[in-house]
């Protein structure tokens, strides 16, 4: 059982986390869940991780696995299971360095660590824990916090390229978050990869939860730059065909996507992609967008096998 005296949240801002949407999605989660049959629960596309320390800190599911093809981000929660404690002391000396500085130095401080954050990714070894992972984790953080609208966004060479964001006080990190959540991935495995690779852990006592990049809604809109690789019609067909896959299993699905009816009610391509499963509604808020006219609620769609 984990005892947390502080409940775990996401540490990154990312893109369609789902912080804000935990409560409608709680609605839907199986019952088998709640009457403590779920015995394994797994996230093929983990991102900022709000569905998992919810999972974690609200249900006593035994084992956690969770995945990502993101190489940056898995090594984040690596480095944040194995070293806390280092992670802090870095975020620390950040931390202070940036809020004892003027303006104009915060803004070149953040672009000294963007410019070597981007420098020494060809040197790091994403596979094997190292000291090198203490300083990127802790960068990855300041980044985060300190760049415009709060996006990880890589470009197709791997390079983080969000400008800087001109806060004025940005929090950059809470350390009883960092703890709980070093807590939580103490009982999780964590894999770098393809969502495929977390077939292997599915049974027919799982909860799978999908979270992959959404289907653009407009052509200026896009949810896939969380990674130097696009997810394009193609990836969501093959996302929908190993759902059908793990179906047989017997393990309790649960995906979430873009609506497209929000801009097309003729647009079915989920319809189509889901035909036979549970197609529910829920309402989402655009947390990230430079025009605030057009910040608002939409539809996402919340697809089940039960």
């Amino acid at each position: 059982m984990r005892l947390l005296a502080t409940k775990p949240r996401p540490f990154l801002k990312w893109a369609g986390g789902k912080t804000r949407l935990l409560e409608q999605l709680a609605r839907h989660l199986p019952r088998e869940m709640k009457q403590g049959r779920i015995r394994r629960y797994i996230e093929p596309f983990v991102g900022g991780g709000a569905m998992l320390f919810y999972m974690a800190s609200v249900y006593q599911v035994p084992e956690l696995v969770i995945c990502d093809v993101n190489d940056e981000l898995t090594l984040c929660y690596r480095t944040l299971r194995d070293d806390v404690e280092a992670v802090i002391d870095c975020l620390d000396e950040l931390h202070r360095r940036y809020h004892a500085a003027a303006p104009a130095e915060r803004e070149q401080m953040f672009y000294a660590i963007r410019e070597q954050f981007n420098a020494t990714r060809p040197q790091i070894d994403f596979r094997h824990f190292s000291p090198v992972w203490i300083e990127r984790t802790a960068q990855i953080i300041f980044l985060n916090h300190t760049c415009f609208n709060g996006l990880f966004r890589l470009n197709s060479r791997g390079d983080f390229n969000v400008p800087f964001g001109k806060y004025k006080n940005p929090g950059i990190y809470d350390t009883e978050n960092l703890h709980a959540v070093s807590h939580v991935l103490q009982d999780t495995t964590i894999i770098s990869g393809h969502f495929t690779v977390s077939e292997q852990f599915v049974t027919p006592d799982s909860f799978v939860y999908f979270d992959p990049p959404y289907r653009p809604i407009s052509k200026t809109s896009s949810f896939t730059s969380y990674s130097k690789l696009d997810f394009n019609d193609e990836d969501q067909r093959q996302l929908a065909h190993f759902f059908r896959r793990l179906h047989t299993t017997g393990a309790k699905l649960m995906l979430s996507n873009s609506d497209p009816k929000n801009t097309n009610p003729e647009d079915d391509f989920f319809e189509v992609l889901y035909d036979g499963f549970h197609i529910h509604r829920v309402l989402a808020a655009r947390a990230i967008n430079a025009r605030g006219d057009k910040r608002g609620e939409i539809s996402e769609l919340v697809i089940t096998n039960y």
